[in-house]
């Protein structure tokens, strides 16, 4: 009896953000007949797909112990440059255009990280400040319109019941899944994280990892504002401002530890959607929106005590 109420407990402990999500999500279901309709269930998908995309990003780069609070700029630079380009050349040049700036971001940060040495705190606060800035004097902070219809099946079409946004998201969680599971370099990044001079006297060439890392979340948010332009069709560089705070809190909240070499992306895919439905709950039961940032830091001042305590217990 008590071996099986010890084994109850760590399969409950093992999953028990699953089992948060799960109940919370019943519960809701139960208090609000609004809340429980497919349509609305399928919206928190939808709406989640972006934050997901970029915590999956964010996920990367805090394994290796650092994180990127440039994403948001770089969400909405990537808009905004596709939206430019789409409405003079197309949409296959508009989208090559975002994903290269989320590219040469990410690449930047990385060097100046790995090879410069400076804090990933100070250098993509510094780059979202400075890409934000070039942004607002490019187009005078003004939208920029001209996106091709067709476009926006990217971030409003459905494929059957399931939106595009999902799908994309889907396909980025699964290609993180495989790099972080099944290849050397997920193993690189984990060992990096873990301990980077005991991996870089291992072989692991550590500033490689890094700067490819960060070029790989940037990349996921360039995406993300691909997203973001297919739902509204207007380049705004005033958007994507809460993308870094959300991302931080879905990978915060799934347990992964902040110093790094710790964790895996189904969590962060259950932290992202749970955020969703508190979220959504809010606009339900006509709570003030702006509550919602409040709970999001709270989420991260919450979830980073607890792994401390944990961390503690267990050294």
């Amino acid at each position: 009896m008590t071996l099986t109420l010890a084994k109850a407990g760590k399969i409950a402990s093992r999953h028990a953000l699953l089992i948060i999500l799960l109940a919370l999500t019943l519960i809701l279901s139960i208090a609000s007949p609004t809340f429980r309709q497919p349509s609305n269930l399928i919206n928190i998908v939808e709406q989640q797909s972006i934050i997901g995309v970029v915590a999956a990003g964010m996920l990367l780069m805090i394994l290796l112990g650092g994180f990127d609070l440039s994403v948001g700029s770089v969400g909405a630079a990537s808009s905004v440059l596709a939206a430019y380009l789409m409405s003079q050349f197309g949409i296959v040049p508009g989208v090559l255009g975002a994903l290269v700036v989320g590219l040469i971001v990410g690449t930047a940060n990385g060097v100046l990280i790995a090879v410069i040495g400076i804090n990933p705190f100070v250098i993509t606060l510094g780059m979202q400040v400075l890409v934000s800035g070039l942004l607002m004097v490019a187009t005078n902070a003004g939208p920029v319109y001209g996106v091709p219809e067709e476009f926006t099946f990217f971030g409003l079409g459905r494929i059957g019941p399931i939106p595009m946004a999902a799908v994309t998201y889907a396909v980025v969680v699964f290609l993180v899944w495989v790099v972080l599971s099944k290849t050397v370099f997920g193993r690189h990044i984990y060992a990096t994280g873990g301990n980077i001079e005991a991996a870089r006297l291992a072989g692991i060439r550590t500033s490689r990892v890094t700067i490819s890392v960060y070029a790989l979340g940037s990349l996921a948010a360039a995406i993300g504002g691909l997203i973001l332009l297919g739902q509204t069709s207007i380049g705004q560089p005033a958007a994507a401002a809460g993308w870094p705070l959300s991302a931080i809190a879905a990978v915060a909240i799934a347990g992964v530890p902040l110093t790094g070499g710790v964790g895996g992306i189904r969590n962060v895919v259950i932290g992202t959607l749970l955020l969703g439905v508190i979220g959504n709950a809010l606009n339900q039961f006509g709570i003030s929106p702006y509550w919602q940032p409040a709970i999001t830091g709270a989420v991260i001042i919450g979830a980073v005590a607890i792994d401390t305590i944990q961390r503690r217990k267990r050294t």
